[in-house]
């Protein structure tokens, strides 16, 4: 039997109901026994300031404290939102006495990569990051037909405990700094300048670059709201940053609605994506644990209010997972509860599950999947199935943080 409601004008799959669980590993729960959620982030040493962390008037100001006009502020910029570079022998349109410093005083290292995948085709780029105090990230590079998409992470770990996620599994280590965000694009556009992302054109890699970003790694971005806004300037900023389109970006959430409404205030217009995965609070309870503090019909709401504040539609992503929220009824939950608000403002965005390794869940049967989509479309909401990418190189964030985690170990276990 399914959870489904008393809904005479539904059809009923009767399919089994599985229940979210976390396997493998124990969820952190309060005192009250209810999945813990982290929202600040734990007491750890910063990481070294950055000039992808100062506005353009404290660039200028930290390069005066270094003893240098304030013009060169604007040519290191150059360098490395342009140029892809922090090697100060490449600056060489910076005085040769000073340079080094003033290099180490404004791009400091801030990524070591540990391991790089990549698919057969080379469309598909993951890497592991290594941050300064030892904690590690993720981010996914994928080329698609007309545009580069680069999946960056936020967070090292995340606190908001969902059992499903392989990257809830590790909970929130910290907060990345803005510049640690920015750094992400920076080196995924070094690599596609020297090659290293496939083309099938067959031609020179001068004229490419990321051109999409989306907030969907390793954490909860609007629990880092002040750094992941700061790094969305600079990577908009067309005189003193990546000069990319806010319509490119897309911010992802499970639904701290505060946030949500703040972020709709801010005057940029990012897409914005709603991270639901089931349209009733019965199931979402335990599959997000957020929906404990904002129900449903409150993120919807703070969706809806984004769409008009800003103009930009919505994004509901949907991950369909067998037996558990792939049921015929709640598609058609799903689109009475989008059409209710209103028609036009939203997009829908099922994506088949990536499932952690060993995990008894999998993602929703081709069949299944279709049904899903074809319901909401024929209510009228606007739905494509996501192009899953990386699955033959654990594409989803959290896999390769786990296996080298899991790899450290035994390393200190066999070393001890």
């Amino acid at each position: 039997m399914t959870d489904e409601p008393a809904r005479p004008h539904v059809l009923s799959t009767r399919a089994p109901q599985v229940r979210p669980r976390a396997e493998g590993w124990t969820q952190q729960k309060d005192a009250e026994g209810r999945p813990l959620l982290q929202f600040g982030s734990p007491k750890r040493g910063k990481p070294p300031a950055h000039l992808a962390d100062l506005t353009p008037e404290q660039r200028v100001a930290k390069v005066a404290q270094l003893g240098l006009p304030g013009f060169r502020a604007a040519q290191v910029e150059k360098h490395y939102f342009t140029h892809y570079t922090s090697d100060p022998a490449q600056m060489t349109d910076l005085p040769a006495s000073g340079r080094e410093e003033l290099v180490a005083g404004l791009l400091p290292p801030l990524l070591t990569e540990v391991r790089r995948l990549q698919t057969d085709r080379g469309d598909t780029v993951k890497f592991l990051w290594k941050l300064h105090d030892g904690a590690l990230v993720e981010s996914v590079l994928m080329r698609y037909p007309g545009r580069i998409t680069l999946c960056v992470s936020s967070q090292a770990g995340c606190g908001m405990n969902c059992p499903f996620c392989a990257t809830g599994q590790a909970g929130l280590t910290r907060n990345m700094s803005a510049a640690e965000i920015v750094a992400q694009v920076v080196r995924a556009n070094r690599l596609i300048r020297d090659g290293g992302l496939g083309d099938p054109r067959g031609v020179g890699h001068d004229d490419e670059r990321v051109t999409n970003i989306v907030f969907m790694g390793m954490g909860e971005p609007l629990a880092n709201y002040a750094r992941v806004l700061q790094a969305v300037r600079v990577m908009t900023d067309k005189k003193h940053g990546m000069g990319m389109s806010a319509r490119g970006i897309t911010v992802s959430t499970v639904g701290l609605v505060p946030a949500i409404r703040k972020l709709a205030d801010e005057g940029i217009p990012v897409t914005f994506a709603l991270s639901l995965h089931a349209p009733d609070d019965g199931l979402r309870d335990e599959m997000i644990p957020i929906n404990s503090r904002w129900k449903v019909d409150e993120a919807l709401d703070a969706a809806r209010a984004y769409f008009d504040k800003t103009g930009r539609r919505v994004s509901i992503e949907y991950a369909l997972i067998k037996d558990m929220n792939d049921h015929a009824w709640r598609a058609d939950l799903l689109a009475e509860k989008l059409n209710a608000r209103g028609r036009g403002w939203v997009h829908v965005n099922p994506i088949p599950l990536n499932p952690t390794p060993g995990s008894v869940w999998t993602s929703s049967e081709k069949p299944v999947q279709d049904e899903f989509v074809r319901r909401l479309n024929d209510a009228g909401i606007p739905t494509t199935l996501r192009d899953t990418r990386g699955k033959e190189i654990d594409g989803a964030c959290g896999q390769l943080v786990a296996t080298e985690a899991d790899a450290e170990a035994a390393e200190a276990v066999s070393a001890s």
